[in-house]
């Protein structure tokens, strides 16, 4: 017979070996680091320039980034921060390289579905990164337990108060003193203040906004990690609610993106759990755009189907129960998505039953379906095995069509998702909203 100890050995077990793990898969520092790009990629996949004009910009400025030549003297490497240099200093026929960038607060983008292996992770990552190398900041917050989004951004000591779960904390203090705050007489308030809370929630209340925010290996990528530890998040927000009942759980994430500055980030995405519960409500009330990421097969669809479903029943559920506790809290309800897009993942274009997947869901959900799905390859595999986007695998490593291919599999969802970003950010603007 095996209990709880045994499984905790096995955490130990396998804790041990992670060293190794991180050694083998990004450095022997143990610390991942950010390849460099040559002139090749971002002529062709980032500035849409030739080669050769570019070079011989950098041969005209000599002020700009160089970059690193390569001791043969044929390729040239540069690191983010000097493409990003780059775009800020170069113009092409009068144009800006800057990407657009409307007015008010970061744009929100939830990845969430039931189903495990859809490629949920996988896509947010491959989002950021694209995201990232067009030249905009972005935050990613991870709310799914498992971490993968948090490992593959380079993080592996995450303390379970610097994860989602501490601004749940944080929030719950904030909201108590402001409900008691709202009584003429402190003493005729039937809910209790953040001095009555338990300790722990207490002792993380107190941190700062700024403190949840991490670096990562991409210089203009911050994160808010996930750790297996937060998994009792769930457990947790339910013990919170049972002492507070007038806690407007659900908004917990907005509120807190609400605190920070408009120009910090220019998009913010959320990897959910494969789940309805806590984490995944206070994702769908902070997001602005919901991405539902789903195989070509038939229980990706049946699990895609329910998940729509459950999650709209919950969203119902709250705007009718919590109405008056929104309204006091400033959450309007009930929640709306500025857009809702449906992502065909490993889809394999000559496999017949992937194609009448993709017609069952475009007969389904017309035009919430993306048009452009996200095919299988040898490098998409090799993304999630090594934890690295094919943004991060340096095409050296692979025939250079093998690597293209994925990559041009990625830009073309990326562009697509950048296109819907932009189209719900102008829609905020001309309907006189601040994305607030």
């Amino acid at each position: 017979m095996r209990d709880h100890t045994h499984l905790q050995g096995m955490n130990e077990r396998s804790l041990a070996q992670q060293a190794a793990v991180r050694k083998a898969t990004f450095s022997p520092s143990e610390k991942k680091t950010l390849r460099p790009f040559s002139i090749w990629e971002i002529s062709q996949f980032m500035f849409d320039i030739p080669a050769d004009t570019l070079r011989k910009k950098l041969a005209d400025d000599p002020s700009l980034p160089q970059g690193i030549v390569e001791e043969d003297g044929r390729q040239r490497w540069f690191t983010l921060n000097e493409i990003n240099e780059l775009r800020r200093r170069l113009r092409f026929r009068g144009k800006t390289l800057m990407p657009k960038r409307p007015p008010g607060r970061a744009m929100r983008i939830a990845v969430s579905n039931f189903k495990g292996g859809v490629g949920k992770t996988v896509v947010a990552h491959h989002l950021a990164n694209g995201a990232a190398l067009d030249g905009y900041r972005v935050l990613v917050i991870d709310f799914d337990p498992q971490a993968t989004l948090t490992h593959s951004m380079g993080l592996v000591e995450v303390k379970e108060w610097n994860t989602v779960w501490g601004i749940m904390c944080r929030d719950l203090c904030r909201e108590a003193d402001r409900i008691v705050a709202a009584y003429d007489d402190p003493a005729d308030c039937p809910y209790p203040s953040s001095d009555e809370l338990p300790e722990d929630v207490q002792s993380i209340g107190a941190q700062r906004a700024q403190d949840f925010i991490q670096k990562t290996a991409w210089s203009t990528i911050d994160v808010i990690p996930s750790c297996a530890n937060a998994a009792f998040v769930e457990f947790a927000s339910a013990q919170y609610r049972a002492l507070h009942k007038a806690w407007s759980f659900f908004g917990c994430i907005s509120r807190y993106l609400d605190e920070l500055p408009d120009d910090q980030y220019d998009i913010i995405i959320f990897d959910c759990p494969p789940a309805i519960g806590y984490q995944s409500l206070n994702a769908a009330f902070a997001a602005d755009i919901l991405y539902v990421p789903s195989g070509p097969g038939y229980w990706e669809y049946d699990s895609t189907t329910s998940y729509l479903g459950q999650l709209g029943d919950a969203m119902e559920d709250i705007s009718s129960g919590f109405a008056t506790l929104a309204q006091d809290a400033g959450i309007s309800l009930p929640k709306k998505f500025d857009d809702v897009r449906l992502l065909m993942t490993r889809f394999e274009a000559s496999n017949p039953l992937h194609i009448a997947m993709m017609d069952a869901f475009r007969n389904v959900f017309g035009d919430d379906v993306c048009k452009n799905a996200i095919e299988m390859t040898r490098a998409v595999e090799q993304s999630g095995r090594f934890q690295q986007s094919v943004y991060e695998q340096d095409y050296r490593q692979m025939t250079r069509e093998t690597w293209k291919r994925a990559r041009q599999s990625f830009d073309t969802a990326y562009i697509e998702f950048r296109e819907t970003v932009l189209r719900a950010w102008d829609g905020k603007n001309s309907n006189g909203g601040t994305g607030a």
